[in-house]
């Protein structure tokens, strides 16, 4: 059985084991599988003869699958799975499943960092010491930012799931009140530090606003021009879920005006980045490479998710199945 892998290297630079897969079948992984709309000549030539193909961000499109008469199962490397045209897989009897609920922890530890840093800014001033500031310094210390206490303010997490629920569990941790917004709230949940409200609500009362919920077309642009003038002053953002929840320039308007006093994004609208993204030339906004997913341990329960996937499926009882 011919299994390959085509975009192995975001996954496993090396610091982890395709040895599960290997067991499995004749293995290919490839680091990366260059794609150009239109041009799906590089993934037909490497996905040829294959019964099984796992990817993370490499496209298999109608054209890919009505070519790959041997493909029987699309083993995709994260959770969101849009891009497989899932339904050229159903009419073709090509099985898709997915990875759900790998990286709830990280995901939740990583919000809590970019909040962090926003408050604290450690790495700023990490820098300043190391260029010869303080050893300079006529005072004992100093702060090259306002530094921000958390401990009694209200924190807003749009989507309070699996991951919104850990994220919130910090924030308790810290010593803020929870605000939450989610479209099956689960009473049994709340408590005098913890409770549902509308979206309206979490807007005016909220210091800190994350967002945890997936991308519908109703959470499309969710933060937006009219939802940031319900908002506090002075308001903090966090966006570790999808990049298109945010409306870029609306959110870079009201970080240069002073609106919104910071930003911490892991995704952007479109990824990588683009160089005109708005974002990168506002005031008071931390973007980072989409990593909030990346951590050692995240990984490594991901390939373990991916070859259950592919033993359950060779059993004949298929997992996580999205097709």
């Amino acid at each position: 059985m011919k299994i390959v892998v085509l975009d192995g290297y975001t996954l496993n630079p090396g610091d982890i084991s395709w040895s599960g897969l290997e067991r499995l079948g004749e293995l290919t992984v490839y680091d990366r599988t260059a794609y150009y709309a239109g041009n799906e000549d590089l993934i037909l030539e490497r996905v040829d003869r294959a019964e099984i193909v796992f990817t993370n961000k490499t496209p298999l499109s109608r054209i890919v699958l009505e070519n790959a008469p041997d493909l029987k199962f699309i083993g995709v490397l994260a959770t969101g799975y849009n891009i497989v045209d899932v339904e050229a897989a159903k009419e073709r009897g090509i099985v898709v499943t997915n990875i759900p609920a790998y990286g709830t922890n990280f995901v939740a530890q990583m919000a809590i960092a970019l909040l962090l840093e926003m408050c604290c800014h450690v790495w700023p001033h990490s820098e300043s010491v190391q260029r010869g500031e303080w050893s300079g310094n006529p005072d004992w210390c100093y702060w090259n930012y306002p530094l921000i206490e958390l401990a009694g303010k209200t924190i807003g997490i749009i989507g309070y799931g699996r991951i919104g629920q850990a994220t919130g569990r910090i924030a308790q941790a810290l010593g803020m009140r929870i605000l939450a917004v989610d479209s099956n709230p689960d009473p049994s949940l709340e408590s005098p530090d913890m409770k549902y409200v509308d979206m309206d609500t979490l807007l005016a009362e909220s210091d800190a606003i994350m967002l945890h919920c997936p991308l519908f077309e109703n959470t499309k642009g969710i933060i937006n021009e009219q939802s940031i003038a319900k908002m506090k002053p002075g308001v903090m953002i966090v966006n570790n879920a999808r990049g298109p929840l945010i409306v870029e320039e609306d959110l870079a308007e009201a970080l240069n005006s002073g609106k919104v006093a910071g930003a911490a994004l892991d995704v952007v609208s479109t990824e990588p980045i683009q160089m005109g993204n708005p974002l990168l030339q506002a005031k008071n906004c931390i973007i980072t490479p989409h990593i909030s997913w990346a951590s050692l341990e995240a990984r490594i329960r991901l390939m373990d998710l991916a070859v259950r996937n592919l033993e359950q499926f060779l059993a004949g009882v298929p997992e996580n199945v999205v097709s």
